[in-house]
C-alpha cells in the first residue's frame, strides 16, 4: 500500500517528484503524493499537470500527453480526453495560500482525505525562504524593523501547525542555509524552529535528524547548525546547491530505529547533463531578431577594440579562441529553440534512467532568451575564458570596453556580475534570479553565445525531461530556480522508506 505524502509550499513539485518516483519503474511507487499545496497560480498549473501524468503507471501515460508537450493540443483538450484522471489531478494539486481564513476552514477535510486513515504518512515542503536568504537580509539591513516583522520569516509556523495537528510519521523541511544565521527580534531563528519542531504540541515530540551525519539529532553540544546543510553536488546533483534539510521523525518511531544518511556519489558535471541537448542561439534584443542579422552582428565582434583587450587580459589562447568562434559562427539547426523541439536529446549514460523518456522524442522548454549585442560579446569572452582557464572570469579580468556601464563596475563589489558555467564541474546554484537576466548562467559552449534555457536549468536541477513547466519563460525560470532537485528528493525518499519499513 502506497504511503501518502503531503507537499506544502510545493513550488513546481521538486520534492514531491523525488518521492513519487521511488519504485515507479518497477510499477509500484512506494509513495503517493496525495496533496500538493501551492499559492502561485502558474506553479500550481505545473503541479496539476504533473499530478495528471502520475495517474498513469510508468511508461503508460497516454499519447495525448505527449501531443500536449508537442503543442498539438491544449491543456483543456488533454484533460477532456481523460476526465477521471484530470479530476484526480485537480483534487491532488490544491491552489491555496496557507494561513488564510478560507484555507483554514477547509484544510482539515483535505488532509483527512489525503491521508485516509494511514498511521504512516509523510509531510514535505519548504516555507518561502526569501527573508532567510543572505541577499534578502543584506537588502533589509537598513530596515531592521521591517526585516524582523517580515511575514516570510515566520511562515514556517504554518508548517509547524500541520505537524502539531496531524502528527505525520515523518516530515522533511527544506530551506536556504541563510536561515542558520537569520535572526528575528535578536534571536537566531534556527534555534526557534528546532525547538518548536521538537515539541509542536502538548504530548507530541519529534527528533530532528541530519541527513549527512549519522545518528545526529536534537539541539545539543554535539552538533552545530551547519551539520544540517546538504551540499547537493556530493550526492549526484550537477549543481553546487547547499540547503538546510531537516528530517523529523515522531518520537515513538525514532525510538525504534535511527535513520540512514545520504550516500555520497560520483561528481556529475554540467557536461554530463547539457552536452546532449540541441544547440540553440541567443536572440537579439533592441533589434529585430533575425538569424542572419544575429550572425552578422556576432561576426562584427572580430573588428571591435575589445578583442585586443581580451588578448592582453585573457591571454593569447583566449583571444585566438574568441576570434575563431566569432568569425565562424553559424545559426544552429533549431535557431533559438522553442517550447518543443522534435529531436534526439542525450544525457550521460548513467543518468538516462532518471532523465530520459523514450516516448518524448524531443525537448521541452528549450527556448533561448534575447540579449543585447554587448552582452553577447561578454558571454563569448566569458565562455572562451572558462574553456581555457577552467573558471569564470572576474569582472576585473574583462576587457575594459566590455565592462558594464555601472557605477560599481570598477569598485570590486561587482566581480561576479557575469558568470559562465564550466563543463567539467557542477554548476553554481540555480536560483529564481535567472528569471531577471542570464548573466549568472552563461552557457559554457562559446558557439552558442547565450545564457541557459529553462530546460538546461531544469536538467541542472535534475527534473526529468518529460517534466513540463507551465507559464511564460520568466515564470518557468522562477519555478525551476525555487525548486528542490528531484534526484536529491529521491534519495531522501529512500531513507524515509527504509525507516518506515522497519518501524
Amino acid at each position: 500500500m502506497q504511503i501518502p505524502v503531503i507537499d506544502i509550499f510545493a513550488g513546481p513539485g521538486g520534492l514531491g517528484e523525488g518521492f513519487s518516483a521511488l519504485g515507479q519503474t518497477q510499477g509500484a511507487p512506494y509513495f503517493r503524493v496525495a496533496l500538493s499545496v501551492e499559492k502561485d497560480s502558474v506553479a500550481h498549473q505545473t503541479l496539476e499537470l504533473r499530478a495528471f501524468f502520475r495517474q498513469f503507471r510508468h511508461n503508460l501515460a497516454p499519447e495525448e500527453y505527449y501531443a500536449f508537450l508537442r503543442g498539438e493540443l491544449d491543456r483543456q483538450e488533454l484533460f477532456r480526453a481523460y476526465p477521471d484522471e484530470a479530476q484526480a489531478a485537480k483534487d491532488h494539486a490544491w491552489h491555496a495560500e496557507l494561513g488564510t481564513p478560507e484555507v483554514d476552514a477547509t484544510i482539515d477535510g483535505r488532509i483527512s482525505k489525503a491521508v485516509a486513515g494511514h498511521e504512516k504518512w509523510v509531510l514535505i515542503g519548504g516555507p518561502p525562504c526569501q527573508a532567510y536568504s543572505l541577499i534578502g537580509r543584506a537588502r533589509n539591513s537598513k530596515q531592521r524593523e521591517k526585516a524582523d516583522k517580515d511575514v516570510r520569516n515566520i511562515l514556517y509556523i504554518e508548517y509547524l501547525n500541520i505537524v502539531a495537528r496531524y502528527r505525520p510519521a515523518v516530515f522533511v523541511m527544506e530551506n536556504v542555509k541563510g536561515m542558520l544565521s537569520s535572526r528575528v527580534d535578536g534571536h537566531r531563528i534556527f534555534d526557534r524552529i528546532i525547538a518548536d519542531l521538537e515539541r509542536p504540541s502538548e504530548g507530541t515530540r519529534y527528533r530532528i535528524f541530519s541527513l549527512v551525519k549519522k545518528g545526529l539529532a536534537q539541539c545539543g553540544s554535539q552538533y552545530s547548525p551547519e551539520d544540517f546543510i546538504v551540499e547537493c553536488e556530493q550526492y549526484g546533483v550537477p549543481q553546487a546547491r547547499h540547503r538546510v534539510i531537516l528530517l523529523g521523525i515522531r518520537e515513538d518511531l525514532a525510538e525504534k530505529r535511527i535513520p540512514g544518511i545520504l550516500r555520497k556519489a560520483e561528481t556529475v558535471t554540467v557536461s554530463d547533463v547539457l552536452r546532449g541537448l540541441p544547440p540553440v542561439r541567443s536572440g537579439l534584443s533592441r533589434n529585430m531578431d533575425d538569424p542572419d542579422l544575429w550572425a552578422e552582428m556576432v561576426r562584427q565582434g572580430t573588428d571591435r577594440r575589445w578583442l585586443k583587450g581580451a588578448r592582453r587580459i585573457g591571454g593569447n589562447a583566449v583571444a585566438e579562441r574568441l576570434e575563431s568562434v566569432l568569425s565562424s559562427v553559424e545559426v544552429p539547426d533549431f535557431d533559438r529553440g522553442g517550447e518543443f523541439l522534435p529531436c534526439s536529446s542525450n544525457v550521460s549514460e548513467n543518468l538516462a534512467w532518471w532523465y530520459h523518456d523514450s516516448r518524448l522524442n524531443g525537448v521541452c522548454n528549450h527556448m533561448a532568451r534575447t540579449h543585447i549585442i554587448k552582452d553577447i560579446y561578454r558571454y563569448a569572452y566569458a565562455s572562451c575564458f572558462g574553456e581555457i582557464w577552467g573558471r569564470s572570469p572576474l569582472l576585473r579580468e574583462y576587457p575594459p570596453d566590455l565592462l558594464p556601464e555601472h557605477k560599481n563596475a570598477k569598485t570590486g563589489h561587482f566581480e561576479d556580475r557575469f558568470r559562465v558555467q564550466i563543463f567539467d564541474k557542477p554548476s553554481t546554484t540555480v536560483t529564481s534570479h535567472m528569471s531577471k537576466d542570464g548573466h549568472y548562467y552563461i552557457h559554457p559552449d562559446p558557439a552558442q553565445l547565450r545564457s541557459l534555457t529553462v530546460r538546461e536549468a531544469a536538467r541542472l536541477q535534475t527534473f526529468p525531461d518529460n517534466y513540463f513547466f507551465c507559464g511564460n519563460r520568466t515564470q518557468q525560470y522562477v519555478q525551476v530556480g525555487n525548486a528542490v532537485p528531484p534526484l536529491l528528493a529521491y534519495q531522501i525518499a529512500e531513507i524515509v522508506r527504509d525507516l518506515l519499513e522497519k518501524v
